[in-house]
């Protein structure tokens, strides 16, 4: 059996790669998941686990141990930002509503792609004043904002009847272009690397265990949700043997903040509060044990899988690591440095052993529960 203190699992970089490509390449805004649901659980199969879906398609694959009880959870989502129709305008083109919380601001100039019932269609979204020749100083002086923008469709239409006669309707799902560029420098630029990359930091985890034999004292349940950015995420995933959860997802890379780029950013609080004392305090002592390069930072601005899950009544302790991206719901960066700290200490958190035996139950008396230190040590 490999223990979390012996040599790290080697992740496999190319394959890690190679997965975020193909998530990239495929629209994903909550809503519209049916299509990376299929890449993901085929790729949990290559891998050698049975998939469990929900009714709409959240992912669960278990990855069995000797001891079912006080499971542990490792959760990323699938689903991404992107936008609806809201209207169709009267010159012919859509405004829309945006799925998720971002601005319009990084919305003025994307390519996008309108999944209607006729098949899709593809168009850029611009400012109501797009040209400078036409409205002169006016284009750097309109307001930002959802109602200031409208997606150009790239077809034969200059009125409501033509843009209804292509089959497009209000509700029909935008997809953005993520744009990704992977530079040589380990540096990845591109949109939807929140959760992609976690999600791709997730499966080169689980690829390095299944490549070992490292046996987890627990089953470890590998989830994949649907609608984190509209603030659902694991809310209807989670089973009750599940001990302990970890989410992976991007942590915020800017002034004020200690995210970086590069090793893993344990996150201690988001808006819904402060994460899991002993898991936590845990995480940190794996990085250390592991020689991952890590920092803490609180996100005051921020929610994830794991306050679903708390919000949804789930009795479980949870944590959040992530991988610095800077300009997250913008024009993100990451860099591969981040996703390779984050993947070793996923499987370094999945071969640790059981420190809290009270959490194989469900409930149970005072015996065994948890301490918090009150005192100064002597």
């Amino acid at each position: 059996m490999t223990s979390s203190k012996d040599k790290p699992l080697p992740i496999d970089r190319q394959y890690l790669i190679q997965t975020l490509e193909k998530l990239l390449e495929i629209p994903s805004p909550t809503g519209f998941t049916d299509t990376i649901v299929r890449f993901v659980s085929a790729e949990l199969g290559k891998l050698g686990l049975t998939v469990e879906l929900t009714r709409r398609g959240a992912i669960r694959a278990v990855l069995p141990a000797p001891e079912e009880r006080g499971a542990r959870a490792i959760v990323s989502h699938l689903d991404t930002l992107g936008a609806q129709v809201r209207q169709l305008k009267a010159n012919g083109r859509l405004s829309l509503a945006p799925i998720g919380h971002w601005s319009a601001r990084f919305a003025e100039g994307a390519r996008a792609t309108i999944f209607s019932e006729a098949g899709p269609s593809r168009g850029t979204i611009l400012p109501l004043k797009a040209s400078g020749h036409a409205f002169n100083e006016e284009i750097d002086t309109q307001p930002v904002g959802w109602e200031h923008v409208e997606l150009r469709i790239d077809d034969i239409t200059s009125s409501f009847d033509e843009t209804a006669a292509l089959g497009i309707e209000v509700g029909d799902i935008v997809a953005i272009d993520p744009q990704p560029e992977f530079l040589e420098n380990g540096f990845i630029v591109s949109r939807h690397l929140d959760d992609k990359a976690g999600v791709a930091t997730t499966l080169a985890a689980l690829k390095a265990i299944r490549q070992s034999d490292l046996q987890p004292p627990v089953e470890v349940h590998w989830l994949f949700t649907i609608a984190e950015e509209v603030g659902v995420g694991a809310a209807s995933i989670l089973t009750p043997e599940v001990a302990s959860m970890l989410t992976i997802d991007n942590g915020t890379t800017a002034p004020g903040q200690s995210s970086r780029e590069f090793g893993v950013t344990i996150s201690m609080a988001d808006q819904t509060g402060p994460f899991d004392y002993h898991l936590t305090k845990k995480l940190k002592h794996l990085c250390i044990e592991n020689d991952i390069d890590y920092q803490k930072d609180v996100f005051r601005h921020y929610r994830s899988d794991s306050a679903s899950a708390l919000e949804a009544g789930a009795d479980v302790r949870t944590a959040l690591i992530t991988f610095g991206v800077d300009a997250s719901h913008g024009y993100e960066r990451i860099h591969y440095d981040a996703l390779e700290s984050v993947a070793r200490l996923i499987c370094a958190f999945a071969a640790s052993p059981v420190e809290i035996e009270r959490d194989l139950e469900e409930t149970s008396d005072i015996s065994g529960f948890t301490r918090q230190p009150t005192q100064t040590p002597t």
